[in-house]
């Protein structure tokens, strides 16, 4: 872990700069992998499931027989764990909910908007050493929710091609029937382009790794839609002297075991402060089972004293993390000097973690700076926004001499036209 005291505001880029390997070489990689899929279907799917994951699959699809095993696998109290998180997520997304609403911009002239579920929809679910079931919670929720006609999910299998116990449980859970065992760029290329088991979809959604966010921002400039270039798993901490440097520390590291391409950065108000919440990190690691991830993503991890409270925010807001934690009891406060970040967690008592499960927030979130431009998943990631307008006979008197003004400006007869034509009528 690096420390670096009150750097200079020319030094932060450089400070916060995340990880990186070599892009042109990834970007070649895994378009030839795309364009594999594209060509041989299920045949480069199966290929790679082999030599990424050890795999040799006869059948892409999982079978009712393999969701019905897993089911029974589930013990009670997890089930009950997934229960209540559900119900947080439903809670928190259905509120997102929008009624149509009319107005009336002229007499006569009506415009509404109209939510339109996207009807094929994608959801990418990570496995390897942390399948990520709870993120089937997050993408599946919001899409049912939405409305979504079709809903393609994939994730990758183990080395016995089963896929994990939880992540069919949870698929179970919410009715979901179209499961693939497919990882990785393969899984994002049979959404993309289809194979002869795999439906094409509109839009695909989940997190995953460097080589998964090259897939999606190749295939999104292919035309295919993507919820947003989310990478690897970050966490960013304000911390001053009423946090709890144990409760820091173990956000951390939580947010370390992600992967070892994963980022921590804390910010901290005095050298105390630092100083405690690397020892506490020294003392957690040891107990920790991912001790060797997470170390290899603290050799990369920034500890950074800024006294001033104005320049700690700037550059939190120029790192723009995927999730940001303001530990202190003025966070409410602090936190109006947020302006970039995918998700915020206030005070001592909520951790990162309850967001990534059960609070009810969603945990699919812009990370590498995205959160600077792009938000997290939400109800209206699976829906198109629609606008109608309806004019009368009174409306279109009412404006029909505006729109006629101001396309014969622009030299468009026949806009004008239209108008012209219709006024005749009346």
């Amino acid at each position: 872990m690096r420390i670096f005291l009150n750097p200079l505001r020319e030094k932060w880029n450089e400070i916060i700069q995340r990880p990186q390997i070599n892009n042109a070489s990834l970007k070649k990689t895994v378009a030839e992998i795309l364009y594999d899929v594209k060509q041989n279907g299920d045949g480069a799917i199966k290929k790679y499931s082999l030599q990424f994951d050890g795999v040799e699959l006869s059948e892409l699809k999982v079978g009712k027989e393999e969701i019905q095993e897993a089911v029974l696998t589930i013990d009670d109290e997890l089930k009950s764990a997934i229960g209540l998180a559900k119900n947080n997520i439903e809670k928190f997304h259905l509120s997102q909910k929008e009624e149509i609403s009319i107005v009336e911009t002229s007499i006569g002239v009506s415009c509404w908007r109209k939510s339109v579920a996207i009807e094929k929809v994608g959801l990418y679910i990570p496995g390897g050493t942390a399948p990520l079931f709870s993120t089937l919670l997050m993408l599946g929720i919001p899409a049912l929710i939405a409305g979504c006609k079709e809903i393609i999910v994939c994730t990758p299998a183990d080395k016995n091609g089963k896929v994990n116990p939880v992540i069919l449980y949870v698929a179970h859970l919410l009715e979901l029937k179209n499961i693939y065992k497919i990882g990785g760029v393969q899984a994002i290329a049979a959404m993309a382009y289809g194979t002869e088991t795999v439906s094409p979809v509109y839009k695909i959604f989940g997190p995953g790794n460097q080589y998964v966010t090259v897939a999606k921002q190749i295939i999104s400039g292919e035309g295919i839609a993507i919820d947003m270039p989310a990478g690897p798993s970050e966490v960013a901490v304000y911390a001053d002297a009423s946090c709890n440097p144990s409760f820091v520390a173990s956000d951390l590291l939580s947010q370390a075991e992600h992967g070892g391409d994963s980022h921590v950065l804390l910010v901290a108000a005095s050298l105390e402060i630092v100083d405690n919440i690397k020892a506490e990190i020294d003392l957690q690691l040891l107990s920790l089972s991912r001790k060797v991830i997470i170390e290899k993503v603290l050799a990369n991890s920034r500890l950074i004293l800024i006294k001033n409270i104005d320049d700690a925010f700037e550059l939190l807001n120029e790192y723009a993390p995927e999730h940001l934690i303001i530990a202190s009891d003025n966070a409410e406060l602090l936190s109006q000097q947020v302006i970039n970040a995918g998700s915020v967690f206030l005070e001592n008592y909520t951790p990162e973690s309850a967001g990534d499960y059960a609070s009810g927030t969603n945990h699919t979130l812009p990370t590498n700076g995205y959160a600077k431009a792009y938000s997290g998943i939400s109800l209206d990631s699976f829906v198109k926004k629609i606008t109608f307008q309806r004019l009368s006979k009174e409306g279109l008197k009412n404006i029909g001499n505006t729109v006629m003004s101001m396309a014969q400006a622009e030299g468009l007869d026949a806009h004008k036209n239209a108008i012209s034509i219709r006024l005749k009528n009346l």
